[in-house]
């Protein structure tokens, strides 16, 4: 009973501080762009994994990726997940230069049975991450080389989402599932021009929006046996795009020396997001309790997504602001003797590598036609914290690194040639899986 006293103070903290949490994580100037840099959505198990998720299920971990896995969940076992993430990033926008060191809540997830072949998952997820400051070096105004003029560049917010996700196991070799979601948040970007010259005004831009709505996701599992320890499993999952009926606005300000407005224009536009239709595939090979290997791909359809533009000044809702979204994961995992009697043969190990397109598209003009893309490695391990039986299984800590690469082109607005936002950064991410037994049925004699 002591245990589920502790489980339940543990989410009771996380439900209230994920909101302060989940408003930190990576310092960008690419999280500019669009909704913000998007989340990996990993769990402590796959993390280590590249994020490979589709074809794998097992009912000591929580697969949010694909919600036909949550029926691979026994009737004695209820899950706890949560886990956090420190950064460590490096990023190169022309002459700025810029290091930043950071957390992040990454997610907390409960799951359960609820009847025979039947699991249920509600949790929290980070979906996108907006947070950077940074300035440009000063620059002579043409015709009066006694002035000079700077930018800088704030921006902060992002999307989370809170589900609540099914899985059924409809015939011996076939699952399948579906997450509801809420999907919540907000954006502000701000740039200022300022001036050297004391009478100069100020001139400041801003762009913000609140957004909520919802999401479905559906999965299916599709398993195939070819001996006692080995197995094949198929993961497929579609997400549904849809309308984001919320407001964006735009707004300019002019200020004079000491910060007082002298004048300011509002733009809004209504209905102006939407959310892209998603696929992803996977393929995993189990091997008893020993090693599992598995691949995934998947697919984000942002160009056909509506998202708010400028066009010759003014302020309107267009398409093809984005690009679409690939990503093909590779990702393993190596465990000794899981009931061996050495420590170290018990602990599992962890390898995965990742390329991947960006959403990102920070030219609208069509000059630049590179596409921004990213590619990553991830390693970890998992350590038992006691050694119990298979029933009960035991509570771990999920340790991953994961170090990442993007290059962003993007149009330099001084010299209208194409340059490269290059970010490197080293992120080292902590779960604990809590693996209760509370639907044990004790007989007493």
């Amino acid at each position: 009973m002591t245990n589920k006293y502790i489980v339940l103070c543990i989410l009771a903290l996380t439900l209230s501080t994920s909101s302060a949490f989940a408003q930190n994580g990576i310092n960008s100037p690419y999280s500019r762009y669009g909704f913000g840099i998007m989340s990996d959505r990993a769990m402590g198990f796959n993390k280590a994994m590249a994020g490979v998720a589709q074809g794998f299920r097992d009912g000591q971990q929580i697969n949010t990726a694909n919600p036909a896995s949550y029926s691979a969940i026994d009737s004695l076992t209820a899950l706890f997940d949560i886990g956090v993430s420190l950064y460590n990033g490096n990023y190169e926008m022309g002459n700025l230069k810029q290091n930043a060191k950071n957390s992040s809540f990454d997610y907390f997830a409960f799951q359960f049975r609820v009847r025979k072949n039947m699991g249920v998952t509600l949790g929290i997820l980070p979906y996108t991450n907006i947070n950077y400051s940074f300035s440009s070096t000063s620059e002579t105004l043409t015709g009066n080389e006694n002035v000079t003029s700077s930018y800088s560049f704030t921006g902060n917010g992002g999307l989370h989402k809170v589900f609540l996700g099914a899985g059924w196991r409809i015939l011996k070799p076939i699952s399948i599932g579906v997450n509801g979601s809420f999907i919540f948040g907000d954006y502000t970007h701000t740039s200022t021009m300022s001036f050297s010259q004391t009478s100069a005004y100020s001139m400041v831009r801003g762009y913000n929006a609140n957004i909520s709505t919802w999401g479905v996701d559906f999965g299916l599992q599709f398993i195939q046996p070819i001996s006692k320890k080995d197995r094949f499993t198929l993961g497929i999952t579609y997400g549904l795009g849809h309308d984001i009926k919320n407001r964006a606005l735009r707004y300019s300000e002019t200020l004079n020396s000491t910060s007082v407005v002298q004048g300011i224009t509002n733009d809004t536009i209504k209905n102006a997001f939407q959310l892209p239709h998603t696929f992803d595939v996977g393929i995993s090979y189990v091997h008893g309790m020993k090693w599992r290997v598995g691949a995934d791909f998947s697919l984000e359809k942002w160009s056909k997504c509506k998202f708010p533009a400028e066009d010759n000044g003014t302020y309107i809702v267009g398409k093809n602001q984005l690009n679409d979204r690939t990503k093909i994961a590779l990702g393993g995992e190596y465990t000794p003797n899981y009931v061996g009697k050495s420590y170290f043969s018990r602990m599992s190990y962890r390898l995965g590598a990742y390329y991947s397109r960006s959403y990102a598209k920070a030219d609208n003009t069509g000059i630049v036609t590179d596409k921004p893309t990213e590619f990553g490695v991830t390693a970890g391990f998992v350590l038992p914290i006691q050694n119990r039986n298979l029933w009960h299984n035991s509570p771990k800590i999920n340790v991953s690194l994961q170090w990442v690469h993007t290059d962003i082109p993007y149009l330099n607005s001084i010299t209208l040639n194409q340059s490269t936002l290059k970010e490197n950064y080293l992120k080292l991410c902590l779960g604990l899986t809590f693996s209760e037994r509370w639907f044990f049925k004790w007989k007493v004699q």
